[in-house]
């Protein structure tokens, strides 16, 4: 309830009531809904009817009686379920509904119920209870038809487990199938469930088999004990695993085990080239001394992007230009295209005195509004090449959106704060839709004041140049009065919201950070106690004033650790300051790009290039020019100041003609790490600790 209740505030403050075709929510509707709402889902049963007088025309009326029904599952039959279903068919709550009470029924054991009301395509988890439903009447499992796409996951939910029992009573799992699941388990690092597979094989199969568990959970026990494994195929499989598991942790103790066992096992080629690209990899994040030639010596089966791009970054941080040019010419084509790195050859030639050639490259780094673009402008005093545009709006086609029913359950789910709600009625709404259609539908919301689906919906091809709508202002939230309470710049602040939650105030991460500026409640609960400000909780980060009152202390705390500097603060903000610590200790002579590029964290490294140059576009859209992006990148140990009345400051203007890189460094997106391919040889991308 607290949650919720915070969570209207954003919404409150946010939501415009531009005209609309369709019945849009009033204000009154709308205040008897969440009273109505809080109700049913904290009470069940009828007592919320009592509130919703009169809300029965209202668009989301079936949420309420969807509410009750879920608090009350544990006491259900099917009747009053089948009934709500029976009247909101295809609706959102109804989905939810019906996999919830499925879930229940199957904690029942009612397989009869649960097979009358079952659906495919509800998750792996009712579908292993639709299977065990089958098993309950005696029909017998077909292998491909009831286990052959769950056999290619390579984790399963625990209501497949008596699935997969009756699957081998039946004698369905071979050897050959329970090796495939385990080469798809291994594959993505799931020792679990190699582990829980292995007793399922022959018992010297089963052997080999713990020892591939082995590798992937604990890869330093797993090589000391190879030296006793024979050389078998699936024994080097374990070896290639357990050596590119223990790089990443101890790139040093690999070695050794690479040197001892390399001798024993006739690994493949594609075995050895996955080695030693991690080895090599992971050396090069710990910028040990041989690692600039350990990557230069790389075979060519053995090169990747990332190998080739780590070799350019160790160069980098050793101010060895001959080296780094040389690493440079080495990347592949479409890695040479790369901002990054066009702007990092001008850098490199100006260094060995080709100023010449250097500053014709700069110049067309400079015609991209990104964080290298604005970089390579500092380092020709040009101005900022910013090219917005504005939308062409379709009156007819917006009307026509605004008679739509799940578009108009979405607004209004924004509206009462249910926003995780209402972004799943936005997906289904426009699921299919042309993206012009989209377009107009995130203009809209933007207009609502719900700018989280604007920042998301309009990221590609020229509409990353709306940044009216891409980079919101969203003044009523306090940012520009917060940020000088703290003493911190505004744009900065407002670059943190942009790249941590893209506006989305109910955010909320795998490491529990919440709200706009993704603050732990741990770390909230100390800057407010340190800063004399009330705390009411983990779930008052979901209030948007809140978590930017808290979230501008913490960064002016970050920024007061590193004299003031944005940039570093940025890069303790996402990686935590003793990450930051160390790798000033023995990198921090560097000028501040080269320790940019140098970090060895991925996400960190993208993070601080992405906030300093949202900083830009805010400074722009706040002021009508940007301070220097270098202003905000002191050198390591320098001061930084507050910039003061008269400072100096670029000019933006739109190059002619427009580049297609001239756009901004979009907002991080969540999605789902996509599968690794079943190989005996994994592949090593870009390092990430």
């Amino acid at each position: 309830m607290i949650r919720f209740l915070a969570g209207l505030a954003l919404a409150a403050l946010a939501v415009t009531h531009a005209p609309s075709a369709c019945a849009e929510g009033t204000e009154s509707q709308r205040a008897r809904f969440r009273q109505a709402y809080a109700v049913a889902s904290q009470q069940g049963g009828d007592a919320w009817r009592a509130q919703a007088t009169g809300l029965e025309g209202y668009s989301l009326f079936p949420y309420l009686e969807a509410a009750a029904l879920t608090h009350d599952l544990r006491t259900l039959d099917r009747a009053p379920v089948q009934a709500y279903l029976d009247r909101y068919p295809g609706m959102i709550p109804a989905a939810d509904l019906r996999r919830d009470f499925l879930g229940e029924l199957a904690r029942r054991k009612d397989w009869t119920t649960f097979t009358a009301m079952y659906q495919p395509g509800l998750g792996d988890a009712l579908t292993c209870f639709d299977l065990q439903a089958k098993l309950s009447r005696g029909e017998p499992l077909v292998f491909e038809r009831d286990l052959g796409d769950l056999w290619k996951k390579a984790s399963l939910p625990n209501s497949c487990d008596p699935v997969i029992d009756a699957a081998a009573s039946q004698g369905l799992l071979t050897p050959e199938r329970v090796w495939s699941r385990i080469d798809v388990a291994a594959e993505a690092g799931k020792g679990g469930t190699v582990a829980s597979l292995a007793p399922r094989l022959p018992s010297a199969d089963a052997l080999v088999a713990q020892r591939i568990a082995l590798a992937l959970n604990d890869p330093a026990t797993a090589l000391r004990q190879a030296t006793d494994w024979p050389d078998t195929p699936r024994d080097r499989q374990a070896v290639t695993y357990a050596l590119q598991r223990l790089a990443r942790r101890q790139s040093a103790a690999a070695d050794t085990a690479w040197t001892t066992l390399a001798p024993r096992f006739q690994l493949s080629e594609q075995q050895k080239g996955a080695i030693e690209t991690t080895l090599a990899l992971f050396h090069a994040t710990d910028f040990d001394e041989s690692a600039l030639d350990r990557l230069a010596a790389l075979p060519a089966r053995a090169q990747t992007d990332a190998t080739r791009e780590w070799r350019v970054r160790v160069a980098l941080a050793r101010q060895d230009w001959r080296a780094a040019l040389n690493a440079l010419d080495a990347l592949s084509p479409t890695q040479k295209d790369d901002g990054e790195w066009r702007y990092f050859r001008a850098l490199v030639l100006a260094r060995m005195g080709r100023t010449d050639e250097a500053r014709a490259l700069y110049q067309r780094v400079a015609q991209e509004a990104t964080y290298f673009g604005f970089l390579a402008a500092d380092r020709i005093d040009a101005s900022y090449a910013i090219c917005p545009t504005t939308m062409n709006v379709d009156e007819r086609r917006e009307a026509s959106l605004l008679t739509d029913p799940g578009l108009d359950r979405a607004f209004e789910l924004y509206a009462v704060g249910l926003q995780k709600f209402a972004r799943r009625e936005w997906s289904a709404a426009l699921s299919g839709r042309d993206a012009e259609t989209q377009r107009l539908a995130a203009d809209l919301a933007f207009r609502k004041g719900w700018y989280d689906r604007a920042v998301f919906g309009l990221s590609s091809g020229d509409a990353l140049r709306l940044y009216e709508q891409r980079f919101p202002l969203a003044r009523q939230d306090g940012v520009v009065e917060q940020s000088s309470q703290a003493g911190i710049e505004a744009p900065w602040a407002y670059a943190i919201i942009r790249a941590e939650s893209a506006w989305m105030s109910d955010a909320r991460s795998g490491a529990d950070a919440r709200g706009l500026m993704q603050l732990l409640p741990t770390t909230a609960a100390t800057v407010a106690r340190r800063n004399g400000l009330a705390w009411g909780g983990p779930e008052s980060l979901y209030d948007a004033p809140t978590n930017i009152v808290l979230g501008t202390r913490y960064l002016s705390q970050m920024a007061a650790r590193y004299n003031g500097a944005p940039w570093l603060a940025s890069a303790a903000y996402n990686a935590g300051p003793n990450k930051v610590d160390q790798w000033l200790e023995a990198r921090g002579s560097l000028d501040p790009d080269l320790f940019v590029a140098s970090i060895p964290y991925k996400e960190t490294r993208e993070y601080v290039a992405r906030v300093m140059a949202f900083a830009v576009i805010y400074d722009w859209r706040l002021n009508g020019n940007a301070l220097p992006i270098d202003s905000r990148m002191t050198r390591i140990g320098s001061p930084y100041a507050l910039p003061q009345p008269g400072a100096v400051r670029r000019t933006v203007s739109c190059p002619a003609p427009a580049v297609s890189h001239a756009t901004p460094p979009s907002a991080p997106a969540v999605a789902e790490p996509a599968p690794a391919e079943a190989s005996s040889a994994p592949t090593v991308q870009e390092p990430q600790r």
